[in-house]
C-alpha cells in the first residue's frame, strides 16, 4: 500500500518553513518596501536569516552550511517572499555559487568561500548573461586567457544582481581550447574590488533594495586558484548551477504568489459592498480559488524537481525544475493581476502595495530563462520535437 505521505514534505523541512516564516514576519512587507524605497539594503533581515542557520542550509555541515538539499533552501526562499521579503540573493548566492563550489571547488576553494556564503559576510554574485548573447548563453564572449600563473578575463555582463552588496562574482567566461582553438565555458570568482573590474547600476521600475548592475571586465588580473572546476568540464559545471537557479525562481515566484492570494483573501473577506463582503461574489471568489490551484500544482511541481535534483538525476530534474519555473511564474503574474482587480481602486495604491507586484512577478516570465524558451526546452526534450532556434 502506498504510504499517503508520499507528497507531505518530511517534518523537518515543515519545521524550517514554518521557523523561516516566523522570522521573515517580524520584517514583513513593510520593512522591504521601506529599504526599497529609501535606497537601503535588507543586510539586517540577510544576517538574522544566516544567524539562525538558514541561509546554507544546503551546504555542506562541514563549511557552515546545514548539510541539506536545494529543497530545503527553496523552502527559506519561498517563505521569505509569502512574508513579503523575496531576496534575489538567496537565488544566486547559496543556491548557484554556493552549489557549484560545494560539487566542483577544490578543498582549499570550499573552505576560503562556503563559509562566507553560510554566515551571510561573503555573499557572491553570478554574471553569465551578456548584452549581445541573452538567451543563447554558447554565445558569451568574456573571454579568459593565461597569464603567467594566472588568467586575465575581459568581457561584459548584463542583468548581474547585488553585485554591489557581494564580495565576489561567479563569472561564466570562456578559455581557448589549446587542442583545438574553440572556446569552451570556465567559471571564475572575481573579486568585485579587482583593478578593471566596473559594475554600473541599471535603473529599474522594479521596488526591490537589490540593484540589477552591467558589469565590464578589462584584464581583470586573477590567480590560478580563481578557476572553479575542471577547465575542461564546461557545460556540466554551468549547468549543476542553471537547475537549482530555476527551482530557486520557482520558489521565488510561488512564495511572492502565496503573499498575493493572501492579501486579496483577506481584502475579500473585510471588504464590503452592496451590504455583504465581496468574497461571496463568485466573479470574485473563483478566480482566487483558481490561481490558489495554480500556485499548489506549481509547488507541487517545484517539489518534484527538488527532490529529482538532490537525488542526482540531473536530466529529470532539469525537465521539472524548467517546469516548476514556468507553472511557478504564470500562477504569479496571474493572482497578482487578480489581486489588484479584488482591490479594485485601492489595488493600484502605495498603501496596499499590490501593484508593485506587477513588476516583481512579472520578472518570473522573463528571468532567469524566458517562459519561451522553457516551451521550446520541453517541446524538444519532454516531446521529442525538432529544434526551433
Amino acid at each position: 500500500m502506498t504510504s499517503t505521505h508520499a507528497f507531505t514534505e518530511s517534518e523537518e523541512r515543515q519545521e524550517l518553513r514554518k521557523a523561516v516564516a516566523k522570522l521573515a514576519g517580524k520584517y514583513g512587507r513593510d520593512y522591504f518596501v521601506a529599504q526599497a524605497r529609501s535606497g537601503e539594503k535588507t543586510t539586517e533581515l540577510w544576517l538574522d536569516i544566516a544567524k539562525h542557520g538558514f541561509l546554507g542550509v544546503n551546504i555542506p555541515e562541514e563549511y557552515g552550511g546545514g548539510g541539506g538539499g536545494i529543497g530545503d533552501i527553496a523552502a527559506v526562499c519561498e517563505e521569505l517572499a509569502a512574508q513579503g521579503c523575496p531576496l534575489l540573493l538567496m537565488v544566486v548566492s547559496p543556491a548557484i555559487c554556493g552549489t557549484i563550489i560545494s560539487r566542483y571547488g577544490t578543498e582549499a576553494q570550499k573552505q576560503k568561500w562556503l563559509p562566507g556564503l553560510c554566515d551571510g559576510t561573503g555573499t557572491m554574485a553570478f554574471a553569465i548573461t551578456e548584452p549581445d548573447a541573452g538567451t543563447n548563453s554558447h554565445n558569451i564572449s568574456t573571454t579568459a586567457r593565461r597569464d603567467g600563473d594566472g588568467w586575465l578575463l575581459t568581457g561584459r555582463k548584463i542583468w548581474i544582481s547585488g553585485v554591489d552588496e557581494a564580495d565576489n562574482v561567479l563569472v561564466v567566461a570562456r578559455t581557448e581550447d589549446a587542442r583545438t582553438g574553440r572556446l569552451k565555458p570556465c567559471l571564475f570568482v572575481v573579486p568585485t574590488d579587482a583593478e578593471g573590474f566596473e559594475a554600473n547600476v541599471i535603473p529599474m521600475e522594479l521596488v526591490s533594495p537589490e540593484n540589477q548592475f552591467q558589469v565590464f571586465m578589462d584584464d581583470v588580473r586573477l590567480p590560478a586558484d580563481a578557476l572553479v572546476g575542471d577547465e575542461d568540464g564546461g557545460l556540466v559545471q554551468l549547468f549543476a548551477g542553471l537547475n537549482p537557479e530555476r527551482i530557486m525562481a520557482a520558489a521565488f515566484s510561488t512564495g511572492l504568489a502565496r503573499f498575493a492570494l493572501g492579501k486579496a483573501a483577506a481584502y475579500a473577506k473585510e471588504r464590503a459592498v452592496f451590504g455583504q463582503p465581496i468574497g461571496a461574489h463568485q466573479a470574485i471568489a473563483h478566480p482566487l480559488a483558481q490561481s490558489h490551484i495554480e500556485i499548489e500544482m506549481a509547488r507541487l511541481m517545484n517539489q518534484k524537481a527538488a527532490a529529482l535534483l538532490d537525488a542526482g538525476d540531473d536530466m529529470a530534474a532539469g525537465e521539472a525544475a524548467n517546469m516548476a519555473k514556468y507553472a511557478a511564474a504564470e500562477a504569479a503574474c496571474d493572482v497578482v493581476d487578480r489581486a489588484v482587480q479584488t482591490h479594485g481602486g485601492n489595488g493600484i495604491s502605495q498603501e496596499y502595495g499590490m501593484a508593485a507586484l506587477l513588476v516583481a512577478t512579472r520578472v518570473g516570465r522573463i528571468a532567469p530563462v524566458s517562459r519561451e524558451m522553457v516551451l521550446n526546452f520541453v517541446a524538444m526534450h519532454s516531446l521529442g520535437l525538432p529544434k526551433s532556434y
